[in-house]
């Protein structure tokens, strides 16, 4: 391209995405005079979900000479025209897993889809796109999106929990399907447990989409555990 230059310098939080040799300076980028700055960003690596408003001087398309300080999204971040939700790729199994735990809707694909798939269900249901597929996240058809930066799910979900600052309601949904549980008889669940269990345990729920018992079994204290941090990092949130 032969039009004007302009300077842009990415926040250190961004960092992930920028070529070592743009990091922590101002870099200048020539453009056609016509590219709007998210085409510019975005041409640059960095996903347009992970920054904050791209405006200079209340424009979108960047004059020649120009520099641009280039933010990361604020926090936490609002989604409008819809509750807060959730869908989730392939890859993170584990997140969902505990979103749904803290009672998040959360959708999840257990299996790889494609990303055209991905992003039309983010459209048609209005659910944030949540993925480390940078490429997923540059489809124009996402209802809302935002980069997974750990591969740890502890860090994944700290970092969901800020950025978004979601309803938590703990023990209300399906780790498996995302349903909503409801209370339930020992004799209503009797053929989904095992004979110790139905001596042991007299207090369950059940799932009312797929139908799976749910009871304070030998994992509860670790479930139990992630719950607590995640309360203790969101008071008020409940």
């Amino acid at each position: 391209m032969n039009g004007p230059g302009i300077h842009i310098e990415f926040a250190p939080e961004l960092g992930l995405f920028v070529p070592h040799g743009r990091r922590g300076k101002a870099t200048e980028v020539v453009t056609d005079g016509a590219a709007t700055l998210g085409h510019v960003v975005e041409s640059l690596g960095v996903p347009l979900t992970e920054v904050g408003t791209l405006l200079v001087d209340g424009r979108h398309v960047p004059a020649a000479g120009e520099s641009v300080a280039v933010r990361p999204v604020s926090r936490p971040q609002r989604v409008p025209g819809a509750p807060l939700r959730f869908l989730l790729d392939v890859h993170l199994g584990t997140l969902a897993r505990r979103l749904r735990l803290l009672g998040v809707d959360t959708a999840y694909e257990s299996t790889d889809i494609g990303d055209p798939a991905l992003a039309a269900r983010s459209a048609a249901e209005q659910r944030v796109m949540l993925s480390r597929d940078r490429g997923l996240l540059r489809r124009r058809e996402l209802w809302a999106g935002a980069f997974v930066y750990s591969t740890r799910p502890d860090d994944q979900l700290r970092d969901v929990l800020d950025r978004f600052a979601p309803e938590l309601r703990p023990w209300t949904r399906c780790t498996a399907c995302n349903g909503l549980l409801r209370d339930a008889t020992k004799d209503e669940v009797a053929d989904q447990l095992e004979h110790g269990t139905r001596r042991t345990y007299d207090v369950f729920a059940r799932c009312r989409e797929c139908g799976r018992a749910y009871w304070k079994g030998a994992h509860h204290d670790q479930l139990e555990a992630i719950v607590e941090r995640a309360l203790a990092q969101a008071p008020g949130r409940v």
